[in-house]
């Protein structure tokens, strides 16, 4: 990467401090979530809901559009918006709760986040505002008439950008310096007729004062200095002027609960949280904003009539300075800004040709960078409740995560959804790892060793799975992410890999490890369960529960997941004993393990030593339940559970082996003494190279019958990707009796029919990004090692014999063309709606979506989930690289609209 200005900055500071402290750190739902319930009966969704945020001080984050603060929180900015029709601003973001849709939560706006440099020096996203009253009750309703069956009732749906009477409200940050902020709101009437809004750029304290904890006492305050500057004080951050310029009025009020709203209570202060809400609404009548210009909330109205297809801009700036003149050469800072974003991303894009895939690139590095939040959550606080507080329900003694009181989090982690998902989910934050590594490799590694500080992971060695439990069992792939992300980093690094890195993670992954060992292994058979393994409702039974009638299940996706965790174990092992010679000791030790693991696997399911994980009917890899009565039973379902065991590949080469004497005595001991495991070992022999050694579950008869029914069209592989079910399924729905009742999985290809996990996640028939990720990469490793010689039927059964490595760009390209312009000028992401597919002010902004229809493409689930579909960033890079990529469209093509 070249020496532009962004990367100078980057370089500069490491931490989340220098030009990284201020950032989008805000989440877009506090409301609902976990940490804020202190409800008796864990009712999260029901605690505080989207209508009482505007009036509720939060205790331990906040949100906000387009938010942005410094790296702990402290000082937060955000803008709402008023189109003169709504009921209350718009300072939040919309959505359904779990049980107010029809498949679970979900925002109902319409939002993209559109640029972002790693450090934050420059940041653009849009919120799309309709000029007629935004419809809350409309989404409400329709989405609670409709069933399983039906799809979810989109903003979209309801007309409101129908005639194009609606705002687009472009919000935009650039950094003159470390402290010095600038912010330039320009809002277009994309209606035909001249219409009001009125923005309020907002400024606000996190509510530390009102705990009651004396290391917390002091209230910060921001004062109205005239009628365009506001002075902003904390003793944490010193002084800060907010200038907003031709202002109409400025506005302040307190960051406060308004208990007699929401209680019936008396209140603390006689301005409090909503104060600029009711006055606004109520068209400047009500008392409820301090006369006095004080408080710890603070806005400038601007109330503009924006003239049909044309805009206006509002500029504020934040600076740590006194400035006589803020807004001179402002815009100059601005364009140099985007300049030097173009330079960075021009460098990281130099080998992506194709222009619109450039597009979507930047789009999904943007979501990700835009996607972290300050994430503040102390347990043992959470459950006993603050002094100043009403005492806690007895029941937070035993309350979700009451096992984790250890867990004190207060640092900037990369989420997986904003909104939908403003915490942070251990599997999620692994794969976000691999493209951040691209923009910002300091951050990314940064964020493999958050979970695994001592202040996260559980004393028995546990990762936390996630905010609603984090008890619950996520795959083990981090160990896989740290890897991948040291081999990114060293790319970048002129072939000079961090080995410190490597090392701290590997001490704290070998405690996660053995918590594994010991608890998800527990007849010490080398199989292994982990309940749902964030594979949701992928199976006949909820795997996160007890099974019915007392039975015990054995996961082929656990065991895979070991194996391969196994395997990319021994990989750092070795990577680190080049430096550290006694570290062969652990790669020898992985090194056994894998092979038991894969001997396991290979020869039994269980204690029933009659019944294998593989099928030799289906030729594919299955659960196994075990029942008291001693009978074992085959779960035949047909899913990407049975593709699991592909990721466990690694190769030791000669060379590499050569350097590791240690190492390699081990090895070649195995091979002359344990005839039963060296069997488990491929071997190939490359002239010129010697011998390379193949650690694979999945070898000979059993790689090529995967590859096959991975590959084949009626199965699993979608025109988008693979497919999460095989869609042999969908005519022959696997069904399993028991006490009289049939329990069914069928190939559902977009939202789920069931209501295991929730009902809001599916993983029978769509495409998840994730998983195909792991599936490209393996298929490259067993590349690596078999060559050109190898060929596989790709897609099966249409007689195109191709390489391993050529069908994996295959794969990719089609994970590709979800985003991706077709020959009809579509975009799958969009499905049949006609306004996202044609309209100009709509086409070329991408939504990343949590899943996709698996014979459509089209985007599903939550639709800012860039976290691991940003992984669509990394496959782009990828196949432009390889020369694999579908033939560019033309620049007149996308130049037309």
């Amino acid at each position: 990467m070249a020496n532009g200005a962004e990367k100078v900055r980057l370089a500069l500071q490491k931490e989340n401090k220098g030009w990284k402290k201020w950032g989008p750190y805000l989440s877009e739902r506090q409301w609902s979530t976990v940490r804020e319930d202190y409800s008796g009966n864990g009712d999260a969704w029901s605690y505080i809901t989207h209508e009482m945020a505007r009036s509720k001080a939060y205790r331990w984050g906040e949100e906000g559009i387009g938010g942005f603060s410094d790296n702990k929180q402290h000082i937060c900015m955000g803008f709402a918006f008023w189109n003169h029709r709504d009921k209350f601003l718009k300072e939040r973001l919309f959505g359904l709760t779990n049980r107010e849709s029809n498949h679970g939560e979900d925002v109902k706006e319409m939002y993209y986040y559109l640029d972002s440099t790693p450090t934050h020096s420059y940041m653009k996203m849009l919120y799309k505002y309709p000029q007629q009253a935004f419809p809350y009750d409309k989404l409400r309703q329709e989405n609670a008439r409709r069933g399983k069956a039906d799809q979810e009732y989109e903003i979209m749906d309801t007309g409101v950008f129908d005639e194009d009477d609606y705002f687009d409200i472009f919000m935009e940050y650039a950094k003159a310096d470390q402290e010095d902020l600038l912010m330039r709101v320009t809002v277009h009437n994309r209606g035909p007729k001249d219409a009001p809004i009125t923005v309020l750029p907002t400024i606000w304290f996190r509510n530390t004062w009102s705990w009651g904890y004396e290391a917390f006492n002091y209230k910060p305050m921001m004062n109205g200095i005239s009628n365009r500057l506001i002075e902003v004080t904390h003793r944490k951050h010193g002084k800060f002027n907010l200038y907003l310029e031709d202002a109409d009025q400025l506005l302040f009020c307190e960051n406060e609960t308004n208990f007699k709203k929401l209680y019936g209570t008396n209140n603390t202060t006689a301005y409090p949280k909503d104060g600029i809400n009711d006055y606004i609404i109520s068209g400047r009548k009500t008392a409820t904003v301090n006369p006095n210009q004080i408080g710890t909330k603070a806005a400038g109205s601007f109330t503009r009539m924006v003239p049909a297809g044309e805009s206006v801009t509002i500029r504020i700036r934040l600076v740590n300075q006194t400035k006589s003149e803020p807004f001179s050469g402002f815009d100059d800072i601005f364009a140099k800004r985007i300049r030097e974003a173009d330079e960075f991303y021009g460098d990281l894009q130099k080998d992506v040709d194709d222009i619109e895939l450039c597009s979507i690139q930047r789009q999904a590095y943007a979501g990700m960078l835009w996607s972290k939040q300050f994430y503040y959550y102390n347990v043992y606080e959470w459950l006993k409740g603050d002094p100043s507080q009403p005492e806690p329900h007895p029941s937070r003694n035993w309350a979700r995560n009451s096992s984790w009181r250890h867990l004190y989090a207060a640092n900037l982690i990369s989420m997986p959804d904003k909104w939908e998902y403003p915490w942070f989910a251990a599997w999620d934050l692994a794969f976000h790892c691999i493209p951040l590594a691209r923009v910002d490799a300091d951050f990314a590694k940064r964020q493999l060793e958050i979970l695994l500080r001592e202040y996260y992971m559980h004393p028995n060695g546990q990762i936390p799975a996630y905010e609603w439990n984090f008890s619950d069992v996520n795959p083990p792939v981090h160990a896989w992410a740290t890897w991948k992300v040291y081999e990114i980093d060293r790319e970048q690094n002129g072939g000079v890999g961090d080995i410190e890195f490597l090392e701290k993670i590997f001490h704290k992954l070998l405690l996660n490890f053995t918590w594994w060992v010991n608890q998800k292994d527990e007849t010490g058979n080398n199989i292994f369960s982990g309940g749902f393994l964030g594979l949701d409702n992928i199976g006949v039974f909820d795997r996160s529960t007890p099974m019915p009638f007392g039975g015990k299940l054995e996961q082929a996706d656990a065991t895979g997941w070991m194996a391969m965790y196994t395997l990319n174990m021994l990989r750092i092992a070795v990577e680190i004993s080049l430096k550290q010679p006694v570290y062969q000791d652990m790669a020898s030790k992985f090194f056994e393990h894998f092979l038991h693991i894969a001997g396991a696997m290979e020869s039994m399911g269980g204690e029933n030593l009659t019944i294998s994980l593989w099928d030799e009917e289906d030729q594919f890899y299955h659960d196994v339940i075990h029942i008291p009565n001693g009978q074992s039973i085959l779960l035949k379902v047909r899913s990407i559970v049975g593709l699991i065991p592909l990721f466990a590949v690694e190769i030791l080469d000669p060379q590499m082996l050569d350097k590791l004497p240690v190492f390699k005595r081990r090895v070649e001991w195995v091979i002359a003494n344990r005839p039963d495991l060296a069997r488990l070992i491929s071997r190939w022999f490359e002239s010129g190279k010697g011998e390379n050694r193949l650690l694979s579950i999945l070898r000979g008869h059993r790689m090529k019958m995967m590859l096959k029914r991975m590959l084949d069209e009626q199965e699993f592989l979608s025109d988008y990707g693979v497919r999460a079910l095989s869609k042999y399924h969908k005519d022959n729905p696997y069904k399993f009796f028991i006490n009289g009742e049939v329990l069914e999985v069928e190939y559902t290809p977009a939202e789920a029919l069931t209501d295991i996990m929730g009902g809001n996640s599916n993983w029978r028939g769509p495409i998840w990004f994730p998983l195909n990720y792991l599936i490209f990469d393996s298929l490259l490793k067993f590349h690596s090692y078999y060559g050109d010689d190898f060929e596989v039927e790709y897609p099966t059964n249409s007689g195109n014999l191709t390489t391993i490595n050529k069908a994996a760009m295959g794969i990719a390209d089609r994970l590709i063309n979800i985003f991706r312009r077709d020959e009809n000028d579509r975009r799958a992401v969009y499905g049949d709606c006609e306004k996202l597919q044609n309209d100009p002010h709509f086409r070329d902004h991408i939504l990343f979506y949590e899943y996709f229809h698996g014979d459509n493409g089209r985007g599903c689930g939550a639709s800012h989930q860039t976290g691991w579909t940003g992984l669509v960033a990394e496959l782009i890079l990828q196949v432009a690289r390889s020369g694999e990529i579908s033939q560019p469209k033309s620049e007149m093509m996308l130049d037309k609209h």
